[in-house]
């Protein structure tokens, strides 16, 4: 492991990066300020967690140790992707921006954002059946010769800094946004079921890095190397290690967090059901026993 020294005064400049704190901070600031002025006062530690935590993070692991080593060390290269996907979003979620920005824009900006909330590509990703499917293939990558370019490449680089925390995003939408995104509990059950696996599986690009004999991506050299470097193989395997953990350590709260959307929609539908009138329950059940035959 690299000396504390280095690892706290290892920055620079991830344009980037910056660009994405740039926009995501304008946009909030924006937001609060319409959102105030239509009469609803916004809480300001939901700003706070929204700047300092979430967009704080992300500087942090694009511009710190983690984006200075990325191109060098495959195990800052993990740590910065896998947080970036994982933790960068739920943090940024506690600022609530989808809820920030209905209360700021007009009812004709709301009916555009539900739309692209809506359709198809977005409930894709956002979808707990489909989105850990993103988050492996994305890790699969690390198996290949690929990693090399996603480490290196400027190109790469840039992509990968915006997009992995905006799939991030999606993939959190269910949890941090959950009234966009009522599900009945029957379906939350299957999406539990099937998120428990996932994550499981999620785990095995890490145990395959950690457990190879081979460098994965053919590449023994490391550029400007320091004296706490690891060599290419004992770097692919800590790697590994790194998102085994990582993976195997988030399924917890996720879960944790499945399980509270799965009780609330049961109280949901346990309240819609006790509100029902004796006729009308008895319509129900009829309507069910004809369907059955």
């Amino acid at each position: 492991m690299p000396p504390l020294e280095i690892l706290l005064s290892s920055w620079q400049i991830d344009w980037a990066a910056a660009t994405f704190v740039v926009v995501a901070g304008v946009l909030y600031a924006l937001g609060i300020r319409s959102a105030t002025r239509g009469g609803n006062r916004w809480p300001a530690w939901r700003a706070a967690a929204f700047y300092v935590l979430g967009l704080g993070s992300f500087v942090v692991l694009t511009c710190g140790f983690t984006g200075v080593y990325s191109p060098h060390q495959r195990w800052a290269f993990t740590i910065k992707i896998s947080l970036l996907l994982f933790v960068v979003p739920l943090l940024i979620g506690l600022g609530k921006p989808l809820t920030l920005a209905r209360a700021a824009l007009a009812p004709g900006g709301t009916a555009a954002l539900d739309a692209v909330l809506s359709s198809r590509p977005v409930r894709f990703v956002s979808n707990s059946f489909g989105a850990p499917l993103l988050g492996l293939a994305l890790f699969s990558t690390f198996l290949t010769p690929a990693f090399f370019t996603l480490r290196t490449d400027p190109i790469a680089g840039a992509v990968l800094t915006i997009a992995v925390p905006l799939l991030g995003m999606l993939m959190a939408l269910p949890i941090i946004e959950e009234s966009d995104f009522q599900r009945s509990s029957a379906y939350l059950t299957l999406e539990f079921m099937f998120v428990f696996i996932e994550l499981l599986i999620d785990a095995v690009p890490g145990i395959l890095l950690s457990l190879n004999g081979q460098v994965l991506d053919h590449v023994m050299s490391v550029p400007n190397p320091q004296w706490w470097f690891r060599d290419a193989l004992q770097d692919q395997q800590f790697a590994g290690n790194l998102l085994w953990f990582i993976c195997e350590v988030l399924d917890l709260p996720l879960i944790i967090l499945m399980f509270i959307r799965f009780s609330r929609s049961d109280k949901r539908e346990a309240g819609a059901f006790d509100e029902l009138t004796d006729e009308q329950l008895d319509e129900l059940q009829n309507q069910h026993l004809r369907g059955r035959h």
